[in-house]
């Protein structure tokens, strides 16, 4: 599933924070046991199992209530972005908008506070936000904390790529992504999702997918990078293959959340899919699950660039 890019990236950043106590001397490292915990918080969500999470991270809540606000709104975001929870995404906005954080956990927090706010469409605040908080980053020393300004600085550089002797280091970018990746302990997965994004938009889909695929390696299982195979495969033209990942993310996405946002962006693709592939039945088929008031309940909430797509097919 495609979100608007900007709206994407903030809201992968969110999802797939993680925390190692391996590199001590790293900016995001908490004492003690709490690096642990916050991992194991983090590994958590990425399996999808909220309430553990949640659990977890109320053992740091009495050492480190500032790290505990940011990781749990990371939590809830992730709820949010994974089944279309939109109280979780309302309570997330409401708590980072109190709590603070030391350091580098409060630039996290301005992070999360920028997606809340764009995704309750305050979109320019929201982007106000999270450019501050990369900004922070720009000159750090920390090979992650380049990264992560590597993914704003990306965005921007494609931003104004269209105009002559203006800077572009967006293949500096890629490489450090490319690098932190393959190695961060800390925010490989990270790094990862919009890493695939940008080679997305580039055409490069053979590269995006040996992204995905390495993150499914780490996290195997993962509804959100399962769904992104699917959509590195479906513009590889590996149709047969693209339909029945998402037959099955359809499925499944219906068991968990019934029918949610990420159902219907499931439902979408394989009309997309079916119509490429030549099989014009399936491809309507699809389509006339869009006529659903469950459908209305969650068309704002759909990413724009599917919605897009679809009606320019009209299988919308």
């Amino acid at each position: 599933m495609k979100r608007n890019s900007f709206g994407l990236l903030i809201s992968l950043i969110l999802f797939f924070v993680g925390i190692s106590s391996a590199e001590n001397t790293s900016i995001f490292s908490l004492p003690g046991e709490l690096n642990s915990l916050a991992k194991q918080a983090m590994a958590q969500a990425l399996q999808t199992n909220y309430a553990a999470s949640y659990a977890t991270i109320q053992k740091i809540e009495k050492k480190n209530a500032g790290a505990a606000c940011v990781l749990r709104n990371i939590v809830r975001l992730s709820e949010f972005d994974d089944l279309g929870d939109t109280v979780a995404l309302i309570k997330a906005h409401e708590e980072l908008s109190q709590c603070k954080a030391d350091s580098a956990w409060d630039v996290l927090r301005e992070f999360e506070l920028g997606y809340a706010m764009s995704a309750l469409g305050h979109s320019f605040k929201g982007a106000l936000g999270t450019r501050s908080a990369a900004k922070k980053f720009e000159d750090s020393k920390d090979k992650d904390a380049q990264a992560i300004y590597s993914i704003y600085a990306y965005y921007v550089d494609d931003g104004f790529s269209f105009l002559p002797f203006v800077s572009d280091d967006r293949e500096t970018y890629l490489k450090i992504l490319e690098e932190r990746s393959a190695k961060s302990e800390f925010f490989w997965a990270l790094f990862a999702t919009p890493l695939a994004w940008m080679y997305y938009d580039r055409e490069e889909y053979e590269k995006a997918l040996a992204v995905v695929n390495r993150a499914l390696g780490k996290a195997p299982g993962n509804p959100i990078f399962i769904q992104m195979k699917a959509d590195m495969l479906y513009k590889l033209k590996r149709y047969a293959e693209a339909a029945e990942i998402y037959e099955k993310s359809s499925k499944d996405y219906y068991k968990r959340s019934k029918k949610s946002v990420r159902y219907f962006c499931a439902v979408g693709n394989l009309a997309r899919i079916y119509l490429a592939a030549g099989d014009d039945e399936k491809a309507k088929m699809k389509a006339g699950k869009f006529n659903d008031p469950a459908y209305e309940k969650v068309e704002k909430w759909m990413p724009a660039s599917l919605v897009k797509d679809l009606k320019k097919k009209n299988l919308l």
